[in-house]
């Protein structure tokens, strides 16, 4: 039996990374998932791999949220586990930062998670388990992230908040702060005319564990937060980040 068995988990952002990760672990789990990407190819492509329910969309779009819970609630399904994964910023120092990069970060880390769980909350099932995705960056002081790390701080502010909010209704609420994971997007960060393995070595050489993290590694923590596992935990923000934000 399956952790996730007879459940119905949304993944926002799983075309790839750790979303594409956490939802193929939650369908083996026995969960039937839903989830979204922008990009119709590669979700089409997670979505044959995976053998979930796709839904095309934009989380910062708030007619496409619209449109997914629609879709799960025309299917006669409500929600057991929602994560809302969907997030990311360019880095820029203080000096170089506009006022589209300040709307950008806010809107695709702080605006997607309000809306992807505010219009949930229709859907969501007595006792639910809410996921947002924070990063560790959030508590860190990183030259050049301001933006992100200011976003992800928010976040975690909102996990203690809609802990508070929902408890009546038993909906758990937790943030999951990954540290650097072997994603495309991260890979694509590699500095111009910087090979993204040697990227990824120099990144890794900052871990106490000596390595950055496999995007199953933080499925694995978002399934523990996803499942009974962790029924006694709501509010934290659960860090998985080989020891950087500890040691």
């Amino acid at each position: 039996m399956g952790l996730l068995d007879g459940k119905v988990a949304v993944v926002t952002g799983a075309s790839e990374g750790i979303g594409f990760a956490t939802a193929k672990r939650f369908v083996q789990e026995g969960a039937h998932v839903y989830i979204t990407g922008r990009r119709k190819a590669e979700l089409d492509a997670a979505v044959v791999s995976i053998g979930a329910t796709g839904v095309q969309g934009d989380a910062t779009n708030l007619a496409d949220l619209d449109r997914l819970y629609a879709t799960i609630g025309a299917d006669g399904r409500r929600i057991d586990v929602l994560f809302a994964n969907v997030g990311g910023a360019s880095m820029a120092p203080l000096h170089d930062v506009s006022e589209d990069d300040f709307a950008h970060a806010t809107r695709l880390n702080l605006g997607s998670a309000l809306f992807t769980v505010q219009k949930a909350l229709p859907l969501l099932n007595d006792k639910a388990s809410v996921i947002l995705c924070s990063s560790t960056l959030g508590s860190r002081g990183i030259a050049g992230a301001g933006l992100y790390a200011a976003a992800k701080a928010g976040v975690r502010s909102l996990t203690r908040t809609w802990a508070a909010e929902l408890k009546e209704r038993g909906i758990r609420v937790n943030a999951l702060a990954p540290h650097t994971t072997e994603t495309p997007m991260v890979r694509g960060n590699a500095p111009a005319g910087t090979d993204a393995d040697a990227f990824l070595a120099m990144l890794a050489a900052g871990v106490p564990l000596g390595r950055v993290a496999d995007p199953a590694e933080q499925a694995a923590a978002a399934l523990f937060l996803a499942s009974g596992e962790s029924s006694y935990i709501t509010g934290i923000e659960l860090l998985v980040d080989g020891g950087v934000n500890q040691l």
